[in-house]
């Protein structure tokens, strides 16, 4: 069976895990934890990152979007859109949702792995610029919640499950839409809402 390395805080690992459930996929999520290096992640992937898929014959994928890609190959294009220009709808807000992820990480890890005394604010401010411009764009306009969701919809998903894990009621003024976006996402995929990041 396909397994799929991860950590329950991570976004990048819930959209994988809710693409492959999304695309009816059977994959084993096996928790890791990545600051130990353990052997089944570093054999699979020599950066210790996680996502990684490890496909039934042992071949290693990584890197989140890599993989929802590879995941969409193997469902039969479950999770884009076949139409050239939805697709790329879809991707940009994978790419953004993703970018989104990647601001929000380098602030949490300034704080975390640093002292008190050496964080870097001028740091913090530029990274939490990129991420309000990044929620003012998602907040105008969010991908339609229609009946079929799409590789986008997982992302920007897994980006406010983040948000609401490590962000809570920092990032929610004045974005009403993007707050309605995500209990109606919550609301109408529960299966999928169970594999947001959690603490």
């Amino acid at each position: 069976m396909t397994q799929i390395l991860y950590s329950p805080a991570s976004p990048y690992s819930a959209k994988v895990r809710m693409a492959a459930l999304y695309a009816g996929i059977p994959a084993e999520s096996i928790a890791v934890n990545t600051s130990s290096e353990p052997e089944n992640l570093i054999n699979a992937n020599p950066l210790g990152k996680i996502p990684t898929l490890i496909t039934d014959d042992g071949k290693s994928i990584f890197d989140s979007r890599v993989i929802t890609q590879y995941l969409n190959r193997t469902s039969g294009n479950k999770l884009f859109p076949r139409n050239a220009e939805k697709r790329t709808d879809a991707e940009r807000f994978e790419a953004i949702a993703d970018g989104l992820c990647d601001v929000l990480l380098a602030h949490v890890y300034e704080r975390r792995m640093r002292p008190e005394e050496k964080v870097h604010q001028p740091w913090l401010d530029l990274q939490w610029r990129k991420a309000e411009r990044a929620l003012d764009l998602l907040n105008e306009a969010p991908p339609r919640l229609a009946t079929k969701l799409h590789g986008g919809h997982l992302a920007v998903a897994a980006a406010l499950g983040y948000l609401a894990l490590r962000f809570e009621g920092k990032w929610e003024r004045g974005r009403p839409k993007l707050k309605r976006w995500m209990r109606r996402f919550e609301e109408l995929h529960p299966e999928l809402a169970r594999l947001l990041p959690q603490g």
